[in-house]
């Protein structure tokens, strides 16, 4: 996982704003080359985005933010556009300029975060129900998987397993 990948993670466009999100090695780079200064890690700045060659693109949110406490476990990027599909269009062909950077493979973001120890298997299948949830119980039970519900509850019957394993042996081992 050495490439910095980067991909719109909000819906397809048009919408009010759409939200590109960059991460690994790179991102806090790139983000300097498109915006200039980086606001403060973790706080939002208004920056006008410039392509390679100067050329204005956008003006947006962005945030900084260092790794390893991201989402990724990398250093991440976001950049909050207008959404139109100009823009974001412009944008991601400003990013796949730079050497280094490529379009995220479907469901990347989510292995790295998994790969970087941020997120364990349940909870990446809580996200993955999450983003197909159709009906209220569907979106409530991927919720919980995916905020570790179902992960706590395995922890929890590991710890019972063995407790109860551990008085087993014990009962075997001096039995009278």
């Amino acid at each position: 996982m050495t490439d910095t990948i980067f991909a719109l993670s909000s819906g397809a466009p048009p919408a009010a704003i759409a939200v590109v999100r960059v991460s690994g090695r790179q991102a806090l780079a790139v983000g300097t080359i498109l915006a200039g200064e980086l606001p403060e890690p973790r706080r939002a700045g208004l920056r006008r985005l410039v392509d390679r060659h100067g050329a204005a693109l956008d003006d947006a949110l962005v945030l900084a933010f260092p790794g390893p406490n991201t989402a990724t476990g990398e250093d991440l990027l976001e950049l909050h556009l207008h959404g139109g599909r100009a823009v974001v269009r412009a944008v991601l062909a400003a990013l796949a300029e730079h050497p280094g950077l490529r379009a995220a493979e479907a469901g990347e973001f989510t292995r790295r975060a998994l790969t970087n120890g941020r997120i364990d298997l349940a909870e990446a299948e809580g996200l993955a129900d999450l983003l197909e949830a159709e009906s209220e119980l569907a979106r409530r039970v991927a919720l919980t998987a995916a905020e570790g519900g179902v992960s706590r509850a395995a922890g929890a019957w590991t710890r019972q397993l063995r407790m109860l394993s551990a008085r087993l042996e014990a009962q075997i081992d001096f039995a009278a």
